[in-house]
């Protein structure tokens, strides 16, 4: 039924509103209201249940000035939306509603609605996004979490986008020429996360933001090239890996006390590597050297990542997948070896022809 119909009701077979006001009604506002009764809008009401969502500040005006029948939109949604409008329609028009009852609601609204995202929940409520999620972080710590959050378009959007934006990096990486639209196609994802791929790969980035692998705190930077470090040791950088946890949040085998996972120094290791030599110029700053840089990030593997695969092979799987990554490793190690014969060669020194005497003429 159209919005914009009104219904004369009487207020006596109206249920009370469920008000996100925590101090209830303001009887200031009632007469100020019942003062200028003639101008004020339609109340709105729920419908099934008869239950006010707005409006139970000209409710109690109506009754004020000795009526018992009032102007009304009705609200044919299911039950479990009457709250999410009656909050809309308080932050969106009449007595302000205060700052400490906008988050009581959102916290309300997340219990109820734990797949709504905090900008839709923020457009509820009128907070920031940003206030929204500290909301949540307080109040759903117990809730069940997951990965899809309904937008404020009404449409899901997950939440960890790792998968599609490692997709669209080897898209990229194997067909450079390949349009953003097409990515965006074949992986989900929004034109701008795609382009933001895009550009992560050109600087010689990681396609997966926020997921840094710092080395522990305690321990100094390893020496590169061999030359030790000058000065107080300070930690390194954080590195950005698309697939790769912390190193100190693998699984510790029980036993004594001792050294960690046996990959877990090679693990720092190598990411310091491939982080000093993401930032080397001369890759950086030409097109083959990007290209390679994009290269090398998706098939960059080190232990802490393939451990974590182990469970998920099939025991019937198990001898196809080691062929193949026995079949990857002599790859890898031809590459290395044709790499270290080319380095030998260029560092070869250049044999010189002993100088002829000069004889003068006399």
């Amino acid at each position: 039924m159209p919005m914009n119909l009104t219904h004369r009701i009487r207020i006596e077979a109206l249920l009370p509103a469920d008000s996100p006001r925590l101090d209830g009604l303001d009887e200031t506002h009632v007469q100020r209201l019942a003062e200028m009764y003639a101008s004020l809008p339609p109340i709105l009401v729920h419908r099934p249940t008869m239950r006010v969502i707005d409006g139970a500040h000209r409710v109690a005006a109506a009754l004020l000035k000795g009526m018992d029948t009032i102007e009304a939109h009705y609200f044919d949604g299911p039950e479990q939306d009457v709250f999410l409008r009656a909050v809309s329609a308080n932050t969106g028009h009449g007595l302000p509603l205060p700052l400490t009852d906008r988050k009581a609601a959102a916290a309300r609204i997340l219990r109820s609605h734990t797949d709504l995202s905090d900008r839709a929940v923020a457009g509820y409520t009128g907070l920031d996004a940003k206030t929204v999620a500290a909301v949540r972080r307080r109040s759903t710590e117990d809730a069940a979490r997951s990965n899809t959050r309904i937008g404020s378009d009404g449409k899901p959007h997950p939440l960890d986008r790792t998968a599609e934006r490692l997709h669209a990096a080897q898209l990229m990486a194997s067909r450079p020429d390949l349009p953003l639209r097409a990515i965006v196609k074949e992986t989900g994802l929004s034109l701008g996360t795609a382009h933001d791929v895009r550009q992560r790969l050109l600087r010689g980035e990681a396609p997966v933001p926020g997921r840094r692998v710092p080395a522990p705190a305690s321990e100094p930077p390893l020496p590169v090239s061999g030359h030790a470090p000058a000065g107080p040791a300070a930690p390194p950088p954080a590195v950005e890996s698309p697939d790769l946890p912390a190193p100190h949040t693998a699984p510790r085998q029980p036993g004594p006390q001792g050294p960690g996972p046996q990959g877990t120094g090679r693990t720092r290791t190598s990411l310091e590597t491939l982080r000093k030599l993401s930032g080397d110029p001369s890759l950086r700053h030409s097109e083959s050297g990007r290209h390679f840089l994009r290269w090398l990030h998706t098939h960059f593997l080190v232990d802490d990542s393939w451990r974590q695969q182990l469970e998920t092979v099939p025991p019937h799987c198990t001898a196809t997948v080691a062929e193949l990554a026995l079949q990857c490793s002599q790859t890898w190690r031809r590459f290395a070896e044709d790499l270290s014969s080319r380095r030998l060669t260029d560092m070869a020194p250049a044999t010189t022809t002993p100088p002829r005497p000069v004889t003068r003429s006399r």
